[in-house]
């Protein structure tokens, strides 16, 4: 297998593991406080990361300079997953995908501003194809809903945090001074486990932990585990061995793993007008993957 085909292998094992969050956080979400999984979640993922960084690199005093960058990006990515699980209280699973591949659109928006970042003429075509495919998925494939702009309560509070993410992005190379990845990605988590932490607080301390229900505790080692330390090391595997833009360019592929995801559950397939709108997500995968 070339190092480009592994790279692709390990992109698509990412996007049906994220995909995962979105069917399992809707089983979880009702049971506990969103910023209450978040703060366990992202201290278990913070261990592991920390492990694999002291096992690699090491964790040199020298990446803790200016901890700002840590406590600021742990708490843009800390706000996205908090209304990610708040939104699917009510969200469609399948929308809420959607809504996650607006990410890269508003990312590319939010790169210019901070990095001056150019996109391309084919790869803004991808993009904004992939977004109209999104809203079609989102407005459950009905004009009328469209046109009342009738978004879902779940689905509205998840573009949010989606907002939030797409801030994250250009604001890992805006902040990194020279850290590898994964000690940077340590520190994020460190920062992430104290900004939700301290907003959680009263959720956390009135929590039942001992009475919740298994699924919870599937759902919060399956987002540390999986979700989290897992899609990391795939990211960075995948990002050595292909371009940004097409590493990016699965996150169109999410909609349709959990689709596969809530067969497997047994919901059934989407609307037949539905999936026209995750066919135009593939088609933005296809336009930004080829060369």
């Amino acid at each position: 297998m070339s190092p480009s085909q592994s790279g692709h292998l390990a992109m698509l094992a990412f996007s049906a593991l994220v995909a995962g969050s979105f069917s399992l956080g809707v089983l979880a979400a009702p049971h506990i406080a969103p910023a209450a999984l978040n703060a366990v979640r992202f201290l278990i993922a913070a261990v592991i990361v920390g492990v694999a960084a002291t096992a690699t690199t090491g964790l040199p005093a020298s990446a803790f300079r200016a901890p700002w960058r840590y406590l600021l990006m742990g708490g843009v990515f800390g706000t996205y997953f908090v209304l990610m699980f708040e939104g699917l209280k009510t969200a469609d699973p399948v929308a809420a995908s959607a809504v996650f591949t607006l990410v890269p659109v508003m990312a590319a928006g939010f790169g210019w501003v901070l990095l001056r970042q150019v996109t391309t003429t084919r790869m803004a075509l991808a993009l904004a194809i992939g977004a109209a495919g999104a809203v079609w998925v989102i407005f459950r494939a009905d004009p009328a809903a469209l046109i009342r702009f009738e978004v879902g309560r779940g689905e509205w509070i998840y573009f949010w945090g989606c907002v939030a993410h797409a801030i994250y992005t250009p604001l890992v190379p805006k902040l990194n001074r020279g850290e590898p990845a994964v000690v940077f990605t340590f520190g994020m988590l460190c920062g992430a486990c104290i900004m939700v932490g301290g907003y959680g607080a009263r959720d956390i301390l009135a929590t039942d932990w001992a009475a919740l229900p298994a699924i919870v505790w599937i759902t919060i080692l399956y987002v540390a585990v999986f979700a989290s330390a897992m899609t990391f090391v795939l990211m960075q595997f995948a990002s050595l061995r292909l371009p940004s833009a097409k590493v990016m360019a699965y996150t169109y592929l999410v909609p349709s793993w959990v689709i596969l995801w809530e067969i497997a559950k047994g919901s059934g397939l989407p609307p037949v007008a539905t999936l026209a709108g995750v066919a135009l997500t593939v088609l933005s995968l296809a336009m930004l993957l080829k060369d």
